[in-house]
């Protein structure tokens, strides 16, 4: 296969220029060694330069503006919180798939005829992770779509703060205001937006997988099928999740305490932000659904006929005389043969249509929402949020 990686060897975020130029420039090793330096780098190349111009601007702090800088929630979650996440799921996604992935052959759920579509698919993810015209339009979109359109639609506020003053609907944007618009937000979103390119390629491939011959065990105690790793993996990414919701829980904050708007009318973004991060997750391996349902209607098949052999030669040997004179029931091993055939059809009955569970679903959205939740002392008191959880727990 040449330079096509081996599964024990794949790592969805193992690749592309940036990741070149970080090593070549000493802020990450071969496996994404090096967190604590690529943190200070982003946190000094996005977060501190605003900082210093807005105190150079006299806007750090008061500076008769309606936001100054040291009160922006926005940015101080953004940059010093959710940015330092998204680089920490880097190396927990990468340490957690790299085993992971390697399941697929260890556990023999690739048939020998699919051996070469699978490499196939790896190789073909592989050069996706590493495309350099990839990234180049994920800048192109950050610049034309991120900052322009998306950060001015949802984020910026349009009262006087420490980034520019408004005035007939444009921003006339201060000395760090260019600096966050040419500098700090398209790194944020860059780094944003590759995780959602990763996380199409894992969608991409777990696709490809689930069309190959698979030799999935309806009896596997994961109720699985021998799948149930990929739902064991979606927790790698809950970094990438909570970041997505500290980012959403500064825009509102700055919404709810400088433009004068309320959390309930955040209520349908709250609840499409949770679902749709939750899905980005579990939803690539809802691409088995149909190689699971294939195999526990076979196994109920299979182990059903197996059963009823089994349950007709107990009948016929215990209970219709057929077992020789001489032979003690105590002690026999059929009721225990006949106990393990009952588990492993229940086994078999409770095989789930998707490789996780719903306790992952609601791990993941709680992952998701947590960052929201202290918003809601913007509507009560916090002595009566106490009270009200002690009421849901006792």
């Amino acid at each position: 296969m040449g330079n096509t990686p081996e599964p024990e060897d794949f790592s969805l975020v193992l690749g592309g220029p940036l990741y070149q130029l970080f090593r070549r420039a000493h802020l990450s090793g071969d496996h994404l060694e090096l967190l604590r330096r690529r943190v200070l780098f982003f946190s000094a190349l996005t977060w501190l330069p605003l900082f210093v111009i807005s105190a150079l601007e006299g806007h750090a702090w008061d500076g008769g503006i309606n936001v100054p800088f040291l009160r922006d929630i926005d940015v101080h979650v953004r940059f010093l919180v959710a940015l330092p996440l998204l680089v920490l799921a880097e190396l927990v996604v990468h340490q957690r798939m790299k085993p992971v992935l390697a399941q697929f052959r260890t556990r023999g759920l690739i048939a020998e005829s699919s051996r070469t579509r699978f490499d196939a698919a790896v190789a073909s993810a592989y050069r996706l992770r590493n495309s350099v015209v990839a990234e180049l339009l994920l800048l192109g979109a950050v610049y034309g779509v991120g900052v322009l359109l998306l950060w001015r639609k949802n984020a910026a506020l349009d009262v006087s703060s420490w980034y520019g003053t408004p005035a007939d609907g444009t921003l006339n944007p201060s000395l760090a205001g260019w600096w966050l618009g040419i500098v700090s937000l398209p790194i944020f979103q860059f780094l944003l937006l590759r995780w959602y390119f990763r996380l199409a390629i894992w969608a991409r491939f777990l696709w490809q997988v689930s069309r190959m011959e698979l030799r999935l065990v309806p009896t596997h105690p994961d109720r699985a099928g021998g799948l149930g790793f990929l739902g064991t993996l979606s927790y790698a990414f809950s970094p990438l999740l909570v970041a997505q919701g500290l980012l959403l829980a500064g825009v509102l904050a700055n919404r709810i305490f400088y433009a004068g708007e309320k959390l309930p009318d955040f209520k349908a973004q709250i609840i499409g932000t949770v679902a749709t991060m939750v899905l980005f997750v579990v939803g690539p391996s809802l691409s088995f659904m149909p190689a699971l349902a294939a195999a526990k209607r076979t196994g109920q098949r299979e182990y059903g006929t197996l059963a009823q052999r089994y349950v007709r030669e107990f009948d016929d040997k215990w209970l219709r005389g057929g077992a020789p004179p001489d032979e003690p029931f105590v002690g026999s091993g059929d009721i225990q043969s006949l106990a393990d055939l009952g588990n492993s059809y229940e086994v078999i009955k409770e095989m789930r249509p998707v490789p996780f569970t719903m306790q992952t679903v609601f791990q993941l959205g709680v992952a998701t929402l947590a960052p929201i939740a202290p918003l809601l002392l913007t509507m009560f008191p916090l002595s009566d949020l106490l009270q009200k959880l002690l009421q849901v727990i006792f």
